[in-house]
């Protein structure tokens, strides 16, 4: 089997801010697997794109299988042009597609953005849907970082990142475990866009703002927050739970801002139970786009029991298409990326559809 791979990553979180590509080489030869970010990007979603994406979630069957071709389509185009770019050979594509639908109490999750559109494109095989199988097995089919966590980045006591949502994973008791903690830029990004902006650059909308007491009492007291893991979020529970509770109240949307960006910080904070590492202050990794909004660190930073450790600003905006391109290595090497005492499943899985041009 081979020991070396040159893989591009694909994310596309729920925050819409674009596609992650990240060219990626790992090297299985030693004990410890070694990475390498090699070059990234971040395509930014056209505005004919977000249309597209933000119209499955409503549209009938044969809209969405439409645009699930189109926008995998898309994705091949920039695969190619980025290939073209740095004039490299690639053995595998991983792609993580992009959620629209994540039920699974219900039994299903769907990631669009077609695996066999992209490799029938790029004649690179392709990876995709990387946690349907989970789902079946009776998990959550997230979160799916934690599986490279526990294998590229040890050397922290945990691992928090700060995307569409917040997650976070960790070992406690000789196992992986993690979940979602709360949601976050999916929020902060929805009530920004109707102050005419895609976020809240570095928290200034929030830190005009002021804290609503009885908002952040209520999003605080939410039933998910005392449930324990395995369990995730996704669009839905949002629009039920967050979206309804906050626009309910009238208030401006500077001051929703500022009482949002503190429940992040406060559940982030007292994220990580006092019996997992008792009597000691950990280091804790922290990734993700929701990294670069100064308010929001520094509130965390002021709030939590554990060190708050930044990386590289590479590995804050690519970690997890760096993570997910690991995943579609373990997928064709038949090995496990996907764990059950993460998930809930009742097996450790290696998920994820191969589509392979021979």
């Amino acid at each position: 089997m081979d020991r070396k791979y040159t893989v591009i990553g694909l994310m596309s979180g729920t925050s819409l801010d674009g596609l992650d590509i990240a060219l990626c080489n790992f090297d299985f030869s030693e004990e410890k697997i070694q990475y390498e970010i090699i070059a990234a990007k971040t395509v930014e979603y056209p505005t004919g794109i977000v249309e597209m994406l933000n119209e499955a979630i409503n549209s009938g069957s044969l809209r969405f299988n439409e645009i699930h071709n189109e926008y995998g389509k898309w994705i091949g185009h920039q695969v190619n042009e980025f290939v073209q770019n740095h004039k490299v050979s690639i053995d595998l594509i991983s792609s993580h597609g992009h959620t629209i639908f994540h039920k699974p109490d219900e039994g299903f999750t769907v990631q669009i953005g077609s695996g066999a559109q992209i490799a029938a494109i790029t004649k690179i095989t392709t990876v995709c849907d990387f946690r349907s199988l989970d789902v079946a097995l009776g998990g959550q089919g997230a979160p799916l970082v934690p599986a490279g966590d526990k294998l590229l980045f040890e050397n922290y006591n945990a691992c928090i990142n700060i995307g569409g949502f917040a997650n976070i994973s960790l070992d406690y008791r000789d196992k992986r475990i993690a979940w979602d903690i709360c949601p976050a830029n999916f929020v902060l990004n929805h009530y920004a866009n109707k102050l005419g902006k895609p976020c809240d650059i570095d928290g200034n909308f929030a830190s005009s703002g002021k804290i609503i007491p009885d908002l952040l009492n209520s999003l605080n007291e939410l039933p998910y927050y005392i449930a324990p893991p395995p369990k995730s979020l996704g669009r839905e529970w949002v629009e039920s739970n967050i979206f309804q509770l906050i626009d309910s109240q009238n208030q401006q949307i500077n001051d929703i801002l500022c009482t949002f960006t503190n429940h992040i910080a406060g559940q982030i904070s007292k994220s990580i139970p006092n019996e997992y590492f008792p009597g000691k202050r950990v280091n804790v990794l922290f990734t993700g786009g929701g990294v670069k909004n100064k308010l929001l660190i520094e509130l965390i930073t002021q709030m939590a029991p554990f060190n708050v450790i930044v990386p590289s600003e590479e590995l804050i905006d690519y970690k997890e298409a760096l993570v997910f391109a690991l995943l579609g290595v373990l997928r064709v090497r038949e090995e496990h990326n996907c764990l059950k005492e993460v998930t809930g499943a009742v097996s450790d899985s290696s998920g994820g559809c191969i589509y392979r041009i021979v």
